[in-house]
C-alpha cells in the first residue's frame, strides 16, 4: 500500500498571510475517511465535511501533534513539516482512510488552515490495539524548492 502526502495550497496562503504559527498555535491531526475527496484548493477544516471518522479511542478534532515545525534544508532544497509521531491507543475503528494536519487554533473550523493530507492508501483497520504514525525521516510531508 502506498503512502502519499500532499499540501493544501492554501496552507501556503494562511504562512504568508500569517494565518499559522508553528511557535503557538496548536497544530492537530484527525483521521477522515475514503469519503474525503482531497483537493488542493480546500483551505479550512470546514471542507472537511462530515467525513470525519468516530471509534473508540478517537476524539473529535483528532489530537495535538506534538513539535511541529517547519524547516528549510539548503542541501535538498526542501521545505519540510515536521512533528513527533501519533498514537491512538485503545483504538477501534474501521475507516480510517486520510490524517488532515491543520491548524485547530482559530475559533471555528471555517476560519481553521489545512495544512497537508496524508492518504494511507486503503481503508485502515484497527480492534482495540494501538494505532500510531511514524513519520518518515523526511518529514511530515515536503516541498522541493
Amino acid at each position: 500500500m502506498a503512502i502519499t502526502g500532499d499540501f493544501y495550497g492554501g496552507f501556503f496562503l494562511s504562512l504568508a498571510n500569517k494565518e499559522i504559527d508553528f511557535d503557538s498555535d496548536a497544530i492537530k491531526v484527525m483521521l477522515v475517511t475514503s469519503a474525503y475527496t482531497f483537493d488542493k484548493a480546500h483551505r479550512y477544516k470546514s471542507s472537511i465535511g462530515a467525513t470525519e471518522i468516530t471509534g473508540t479511542g478517537y476524539t473529535a478534532g483528532g489530537i495535538t501533534l506534538p513539535t511541529p515545525g517547519i524547516t528549510f534544508d539548503a542541501v535538498a532544497s526542501r521545505f519540510r513539516l515536521t512533528g513527533g509521531n501519533l498514537s491512538w491507543t485503545g483504538a477501534t475503528w474501521t475507516n480510517a482512510r486520510h490524517l488532515i494536519v491543520y491548524d485547530s487554533t482559530p475559533a471555528s473550523d471555517a476560519t481553521r488552515p489545512l495544512i497537508a493530507r496524508i492518504d494511507l492508501g486503503a481503508d485502515t483497520p484497527v480492534s482495540g490495539s494501538t494505532f500510531q504514525t511514524n513519520w518518515n525521516s523526511e518529514g511530515i510531508a515536503y516541498v522541493n524548492v
